[in-house]
């Protein structure tokens, strides 16, 4: 009967509490760790892919031209007339749930240089703008920037047997911001200048992250400026993450007060491991520059455990 039925409801949920807490006594660590320089393959699959864990890695790309070339007027010289595409939001999220819209951003195509007007503040503009598109667009948009880093991670791509699926470039201003989110990807993160923060959260704290299901829209500036929100005709609801890790609504969203983010800045010269699945948030600095490597995941008994606590949490709603 019902109380039977509560009963088996009460002890998985009982489980689905204790098992990030129990992630967390096995082999998480309580902070990101820096390694001074990068590992063999072998000892970094060991140590940091395998068990799916994040780490901060120095001297990893010091040879690359890219970090003493890439200011604003290398930049113009270089690539300032080629169109590329570029995220406009009225706030700086861009994918972000807004009220109950998951909104995604104006995709604005412009030449770089009038990107850096706005980035450098020669241009009074209204919005955020952030270069984010997640097509490898320095391969596809910006080929002259290539020579400028390594196409691949030799040690990366040995460590898990494959290239890269995407190189992307980003460059935004301090207002924009990646709501929280997962990928399918090991994602080496690579701060060319600036810094990023970013705030990471296990998959195994899946249980304790509010998802719920929205309409897609985009943004669209008018004439005057003000921004309007657009749905997504004939469009499946999105299932995302209502929850800002900044200040986060412990009223509405109790359960995430057991969540345990960390916390992390990456600096230029600096390379971020972001394993697959794991949630994160990221900020920057102003004009920060980063390439990221999108290496896909393996599709492994480690994923098909995710999607089975990712189905129960989504099944059995709060805690």
């Amino acid at each position: 009967g019902p109380m039977a039925k509560n009963k088996t409801l009460d002890a998985v949920k009982k489980c689905l509490r204790d098992f990030p807490l129990e992630a967390r006594e096995l082999y998480l660590n309580k902070t990101v760790p820096c390694l001074e320089q990068p590992l063999s393959p072998l000892e970094f699959y060991r140590e940091w892919i395998g068990p799916n864990k994040p780490c901060v890695i120095r001297n990893a790309f010091g040879h690359w031209p890219a970090l003493s070339k890439w200011n604003p007027s290398h930049l113009r010289e270089v690539v300032g007339s080629k169109v590329i595409s570029v995220a406009v939001t009225p706030n700086g999220y861009a994918d972000a749930v807004n009220r109950d819209r998951f909104v995604m951003p104006e995709e604005r195509l412009m030449t770089f240089s009038s990107l850096l007007d706005v980035v450098e503040g020669k241009v009074e503009s209204r919005g955020v703008f952030y270069v984010q598109k997640q097509c490898s667009n320095l391969t596809e948009e910006l080929p002259e920037l290539t020579g400028d880093v390594e196409a691949h991670i030799p040690w990366m791509s040995e460590a898990l047997g494959k290239l890269p699926d995407a190189v992307n470039f980003w460059l935004g201003e301090a207002g924009a911001v990646t709501s929280m989110h997962k990928d399918h990807y090991e994602n080496l993160y690579c701060v060319i200048t600036g810094e990023k923060h970013f705030i990471l959260l296990p998959p195994s704290d899946r249980p304790f992250i509010p998802y719920e299901h929205y309409q897609p829209a985009v943004y669209r500036q008018r004439e005057d400026g003000d921004f309007d929100v657009v749905d997504v005709a004939d469009s499946d609801k999105v299932p995302w993450i209502p929850l800002d890790p900044l200040k986060p609504d412990l009223e509405l969203y109790p359960d995430y007060s057991l969540a345990r983010p960390l916390h992390v800045t990456v600096k230029a010269g600096e390379m971020l491991y972001l394993p697959s699945l794991w949630f994160h948030h990221v900020r920057q600095s102003h004009g920060c520059i980063a390439v990221n490597f999108w290496y896909d995941m393996e599709y492994d008994i480690k994923y098909n455990y995710f999607q089975l606590v990712e189905s129960l949490a989504g099944a059995v709603g709060p805690l």
